[in-house]
């Protein structure tokens, strides 16, 4: 008879602060609402203080370090390594580590750290409150980072800035308001709570309820609502198939505050360098990812043969216009070299070279249209099929 495997002993600091403090919270802070009241004032600046350790995170932590989709001025990388700590998460360097991981082995129970694999509860916080395997701090991942010198301050620093950043701060504001039990409670305690579990739902919740439409490859997921709630991290799907991306919310309309302020820094000289993904490669993936729904759901029913030639017909275009796109892009490479290590000073060159470049970006947009048009008919023939698979 096998013995049970016992569990990895709690980590008593982690146990205090993700489950000592939200006790805490929920006795304390509706009591004093009760019997004292918060002013609005205190709410407001609750609510900033949770964006501005919330945005630290999404902007400077997962953005900013851990995918370097972007380079930021010194100022902004200041704000971030300070509001950060604010946001108690851990340091910028273990906080990368551990998230690098998560992505080259997400779903892997053995070697991502919060693997969705292990249920919710695990990916939501139980993996922070024992001393699991997968927990052992590991810079090997991380090189780059020990090199920034704000991240090493910060990570040497770091007990002591979040005293400052979620005591010392909150105090001077009471002082300031005139009540300071309340703004420790409100803009200290409460928010910092709130600011802990919307991140951990990244973790947890989207890696279970949603949408796949970029891969099926893991179990991240887009969704709206958690976007909304994550200062725009909710579209998962697209981030673990793209992380470089500098974007979560890649549509003009999808809630995504940490890419616009991304953007905004860049256009006041704070930010540079913003990755960003192409059109292309995008649609590729949304089409590669329904092609494979397309042939599962071809095996699962019993279709006519015409609709199976008519899906690796549209297979074959789909290929040719990959192909082609990578032609493009080698060929846009070329000519990048030869104007860096050519004669620029004749016009005529010049003039060749801008053809060529006209020419090249109207062969890539006829290919993203040719693209977009094809997923139309995919979706098309994907409703014929489940018209076909229903009963008479």
């Amino acid at each position: 008879m096998t013995r049970p495997q016992t569990k990895p002993s709690l980590d008593p600091v982690n146990v205090a602060i993700f489950v000592g403090l939200p006790i805490v919270a929920i006795v304390l802070v509706p009591a004093w609402a009760i019997y004292h009241g918060f002013s609005s004032a205190q709410w407001l600046w609750a609510l900033a203080f949770l964006y501005l350790n919330g945005m630290s995170i999404t902007g400077g932590y997962h953005r900013l370090w851990a995918h370097k989709a972007y380079r930021a001025h010194p100022a902004l990388r200041w704000v971030y390594a300070l509001w950060g700590a604010g946001a108690l998460q851990n340091s910028i360097l273990i906080w990368c580590s551990d998230h690098r991981r998560h992505h080259r082995y997400v779903d892997d129970n053995e070697r991502d750290p919060y693997s969705a694999g292990r249920g919710l509860w695990f990916s939501h916080m139980g993996w922070m409150l024992r001393h699991y395997n997968t927990n052992e701090p590991d810079f090997s991942n991380a090189k780059d980072l020990q090199r920034d010198p704000i991240v090493m301050f910060q990570h040497n620093h770091y007990i002591s800035l979040t005293l400052l950043m979620n005591v010392a701060l909150p105090v001077l504001l009471g002082f300031y308001l005139g009540d300071v039990i309340g703004t420790l409670l409100l803009v200290g305690l409460f928010r910092l709570i709130v600011n802990h579990h919307v991140t951990f739902f990244i973790n947890s919740l989207a890696h279970y309820w949603g949408t796949r439409p970029y891969t099926e490859s893991n179990s991240a997921r887009d969704n709206g609502f958690l976007a909304f709630l994550t200062y725009g991290e909710g579209y998962h799907n697209y981030h673990h198939i793209f992380q470089t991306d500098y974007r979560n919310g890649i549509r003009w309309w999808q809630w995504d505050p940490t890419k616009w302020l991304i953007y905004g820094c860049s256009r006041v000289g704070l930010a540079s360098d913003l990755v960003r993904v192409p059109d292309f490669k995008i649609q590729r993936a949304i089409l590669d990812t329904q092609f494979q729904r397309a042939r599962s759901q071809l095996d699962a029913s019993q279709s006519p043969e015409s609709l199976r030639t008519t899906l690796e017909r549209e297979y074959q275009q789909f290929t040719e216009s990959v192909n082609e796109w990578t032609s493009l892009q080698t060929q846009r490479y070329e000519n990048k070299k030869a104007e860096i290590g050519g004669a620029l000073s004749e016009r005529k060159q010049r003039l060749q070279r801008k053809w060529e470049q006209a020419a090249l970006r109207t062969k890539f947009k006829e290919l993203e249209y040719s693209l977009k048009m094809q997923r139309k008919r995919l979706e098309l023939l994907m409703e014929q099929m489940q018209l076909q698979a229903q009963p008479a």
